[in-house]
């Protein structure tokens, strides 16, 4: 847990930027019966029958520091689809980073294992040398601020039925758009000092 909230307080340093990543998955529902939009003098009108139409899984990366966040929508949440998800990290969102300080939980996935099942050993390896991994502790993934934004993503985009992956991932685009576009930030106030008083039956006591 200190190890996490002290990566918190480091300062922001493009070379070495803290990204936090955390999945999530989303059931897809489709109408029975088409809505009805709303007009004057009566409210949009939703029938209660859906139909289920499957599940995707969401992948959302964010740098607080930075008020950035980025969200992959896949299928499954293999080792395979993590590995792709940091290859795109490295590649695509911070090709010039010295290293990526990443803060993620502890998933079976969520190794650098996943990367040689996904790439060459080389590749993999090269990949596994740009980032360094700082996991929360079990039954401690609050401590991600990917989690944060998870909720904000459930509430402001998730909350309606969305009966594909291409609406989903329509609909997710538009809301990343939006809220990068406002450099929305995560202001965290929460610190190691803060964890000694708050939860001190976490750590051993000792007879004075």
């Amino acid at each position: 847990m200190e190890d996490v909230l002290d990566t918190y307080t480091r300062p922001h340093n493009p070379r070495r930027p803290q990204v936090c990543l955390d999945e999530t998955s989303r059931q897809l529902l489709g109408d029975v019966i088409p809505p009805q939009p709303a007009a004057p003098g009566r409210p949009a009108r939703e029938d209660y029958e859906y139909t289920r139409e499957g599940v995707c899984n969401l992948f959302l990366v964010t740098e607080p520091l930075r008020g950035w966040r980025h969200v992959v929508v896949s299928d499954r949440r293999t080792r395979l689809d993590f590995a792709h998800v940091i290859k795109e990290l490295v590649a695509v969102h911070y090709p010039d980073a010295e290293r990526i300080v990443l803060v993620l939980d502890n998933l079976n996935t969520h190794t650098p294992a996943s990367l040689y099942e996904a790439f060459s050993p080389a590749e993999a390896k090269r990949l596994a040398d740009k980032i360094e991994i700082h996991y929360t502790p079990k039954h401690g993934s609050w401590l991600n601020m990917a989690e944060i934004e998870l909720g904000v993503l459930a509430a402001q985009c998730l909350d309606r039925r969305l009966p594909d992956r291409a609406t989903l991932a329509r609909q997710v685009a538009a809301w990343e758009a939006d809220r990068n576009a406002a450099t929305k930030h995560i202001r965290w106030r929460f610190t190691t000092a803060d964890a000694r008083i708050k939860l001190r039956h976490l750590y051993p006591s000792f007879d004075a």
